[in-house]
Order: structure tokens, then sequence, then C-alpha cells
């Protein structure tokens, strides 16, 4: 099994009813989603609303949460944006905090580099550490698809680009990383409600954003689907699909903070410019549970 292969959860940054950081609650957080099976956790993801951190914040959410894992499971770290420069400095950093098991690295958004920015700028970053880094194509944020060969050319390049959380959504871009994939590296779904279907197509895992509410069901959704156990998979998988659409339906962390405020894990806030979910989803969520 590859270090980053099964469920892997994107988690998300509670705030308190001032709008800071609630460690008290991250913490319940990581003893939540360790307890319900997942493999890894991801600091400062997407779903973390890392952009409306600051530099000071990121740095302590980031430590909080290796210090509460203490070492139960692997933490990867986001390590990602539209500056080259800026991330090598922010992975010089992490790259220091004991604990960091691998970086996760998203294609730079808004810019819209070619193909050979994408391969030049995730090569420098790659030079620049020894940790593991996983690729993170999410087209719907970044609008720039990094296609298969771009991805696959840094994974033979590279010895430390170790996997891809691939959210294209498209199958068939899917099926051609795994066809071409060298040993050492993993292909991850960032699309939670397709997992099921991209196991059997030969990927290896994924970085969920339903992992931190729906916990134990979903890891153990994977988990059968991992040793082709796909009657317990699609059980699973279709007890879970309504609320994996619903947790999306308003946007992301909208509706999974809604769910673990439900489960009394935190308070149902965000930061601007996202907002909480409306009182339609909510009740919609809440008849789930």
């Amino acid at each position: 099994m590859h270090l980053f292969s099964g469920t892997g959860v994107a988690l998300i940054t509670p705030f308190d009813t001032h709008n800071q950081v609630d460690f008290p609650a991250l913490d319940h957080i990581v003893d939540h989603v360790i307890r319900g099976g997942v493999n890894y956790i991801v600091a400062l993801g997407t779903t973390g609303e890392t952009p409306t951190l600051t530099h000071t914040e990121k740095l302590a959410v980031l430590r909080a949460i290796i210090r509460k894992t203490d070492g139960r499971i692997p933490v990867v770290c986001g390590a990602g944006g539209n500056d080259t420069a800026e991330v090598l400095q922010w992975i010089s950093e992490v790259q220091q905090e004991e604990g960091v098991a691998g970086l996760l690295s998203v294609v730079p958004y808004y810019n819209k580099p070619s193909q050979e920015g994408m391969y030049r700028h995730f090569a420098t970053i790659a030079q620049s550490t020894e940790l593991p880094i996983i690729l993170y194509n999410v087209p719907g944020r970044t609008v720039a698809n990094m296609l298969p060969e771009t991805s696959l050319r840094l994974a033979r390049d590279f010895s430390n680009v170790v996997a891809i959380k691939e959210a294209s959504g498209n199958l068939a871009q899917c099926m051609d990383l795994v066809a071409g994939a060298p040993d050492h590296f993993a292909v991850l779904s960032g699309d939670d409600d397709l997992v099921l279907a991209q196991i059997a197509c030969g990927m290896q895992g994924v970085i969920s954003v339903a992992a931190n509410c729906y916990t134990e069901d979903f890891s153990n959704m994977v988990r059968a689907a991992l040793t082709e156990d796909f009657q317990a998979a699609r059980e699973l998988h279709y007890k879970l699909l309504s609320g994996i659409r619903l947790l999306f339906a308003e946007g992301n962390p909208t509706g999974v903070k809604a769910v673990m405020h439900q489960l009394g894990l935190c308070e149902n806030i965000l930061r601007l410019p996202l907002v909480e979910a409306s009182g339609t989803l909510y009740q919609k969520l809440s008849a789930l549970n």
C-alpha cells in the first residue's frame, strides 16, 4: 500500500463565535476523524478555508493538528499557490516542522499557466524539498487543467512526486493517469461521489471532504473498495451519495460545516467570502443525520 492510499481527510478549520480559529474544536475534530478510520489528514487545503487564514494562523493550525495527531496517522500540509517563489518560501518554513509527512500542492490558479508552465512550477517545488509531494489538479477551481502527460512527466522525473489528487471529474483522464503511473506514484480521487468507480478503475484512494463528517461510513467504503469487496462498498456509496451531493450544493466547506455543527463538533461559522448554509440546505442535511 502507498503511504497516501486509502482515505485522506481535507480537514476543516473551525472558527468560534468571534471568527477566530477554534483550537479546542480542532482538537475534537482531529480525534473524531482518527476514530472514524481515516488514514491521514490533510491540513490547510481548500476545505480548511486556507485563503482566509493569516500566515500566523496557518502555522498555528498546522502545529495544532500535528500535536493532536501525535503520530497516530500522517499529516500532509497544503503548499500551493500561483506565485512559485511564495510557495517555495512557505515550504521552507513547513519542512522545519516535525511531523509533516508530505505536501499537497495545487495547480496554480488564476494565472492559467501552460502545461510547460505547470511542469516548471512543480519541478521547481520538487527540487526545493525532500518531502513527498501530492500534486492537486482541480480545474473547476483553478480554471487550468493539468493533463495526464504533464502529471506523469513530473512523476517520472522526480521521485518525491509521489501522488496526484485528481479532481477533474473526468474518468477518462483518471484512467490515463492510472495506466501510465510509475510504481511509486498513486492516483487519488478528489471527487467524493466518484470514488467507488475510480477505485474500480485502479485509483488508490481519496482526499475527501465528506470524511470530515461521514467519517466512519466513508472510510469503510474506501477500505471495502480497495479490498475489492464491491458489494459492501456499493451499499455504503449509495447510503452516502445524497449527503455527499448536498455537502457541495452551496459550496465547500459550507455543507460540511453545517453537518459538523449538527454533530456538535464546531460552530457553523465560515469566513467571508464564504457564508453558512441556507436554512433549506441546513434542514436537508439535518434530515439525513
